[in-house]
């Protein structure tokens, strides 16, 4: 899953917070299960392929057609981002920056949650990073690992981006999951997709474009999510 503990208790509690616009997430296509492993705990993406952060490492795959073309032996315990250059990738309670093209970690700084994070993504020169059970985002520095500041969630938070100045984050609590655009200031609700009944999501990254891509957990697979179209809000 997208973080370092049990992501998906058994509370079917709704996720949903009353009067806050609300459509079923259109999933476009399924990728995986990859080389046999049963979980994908974190998504990315370089602006070509998909990275899925899963129980056999690092792998990445071309959205166009599904195939993997690389695959880094590495650690994948949480979430995963890249700034452009590097890979970003938790492993327990650290956050390694990786070389995308050897895989050598060149460097590692702390995770904000000590083993607990989940989802992470890149943005404005810094990492997000979310926090599972404790229902925040934290942006961090990302050479020294501090806090910058907070955003606070009324869910469980999983996967992490930003999109053309939105940041969204995926749910998962029992069979209920959803992916949400939240008030980067008040963390207030302000969109949701709900994903179908026991779909979970864990990791979540855009293309920067239409498509969101988020980890299906226990599924072991990467899904292809529609954006809905930039509102006024």
């Amino acid at each position: 899953m997208s973080c370092n503990t049990d992501c998906h208790p058994g509370s079917t509690t709704p996720l949903a917070p009353a009067g806050v616009p609300t459509r079923f997430a259109e999933i476009v296509r399924e990728y995986g299960p990859f080389n046999g492993s049963e979980r994908v705990h974190g998504v990315t993406h370089d602006g070509q392929r998909v990275w899925a952060a899963t129980d056999a490492g690092l792998v990445a795959f071309d959205p166009a057609n599904g195939a993997t073309e690389r695959m880094l032996n590495l650690p994948c315990d949480a979430g995963t981002a890249f700034d452009g250059t590097h890979l970003y990738q938790i492993a327990e309670s650290r956050i390694d920056k990786i070389d995308p093209a050897t895989g050598a970690v060149v460097a590692s700084i702390p995770a904000p949650g000590k083993g607990a994070d989940s989802g992470l993504t890149w943005a404005e020169g810094s990492l997000w990073v979310g926090q599972y059970r404790d229902r925040k985002i934290h942006q961090i520095d990302p050479a020294t690992g501090a806090i910058r500041r907070t955003i606070e969630s009324n869910a469980f938070v999983t996967g992490v981006t930003w999109v053309d100045g939105e940041l969204w984050h995926g749910t998962w609590e029992g069979d209920a999951s959803d992916i949400r655009r939240i008030d980067p200031q008040s963390g207030a609700v302000i969109e949701r997709l709900q994903m179908p009944a026991g779909t979970g999501v864990s990791g979540l990254e855009s293309d920067g474009a239409d498509l969101f891509y988020a980890g299906g957990g226990g599924a072991g697979k990467v899904r292809a999510v529609r954006r809905p179209k930039a509102s006024s809000n």
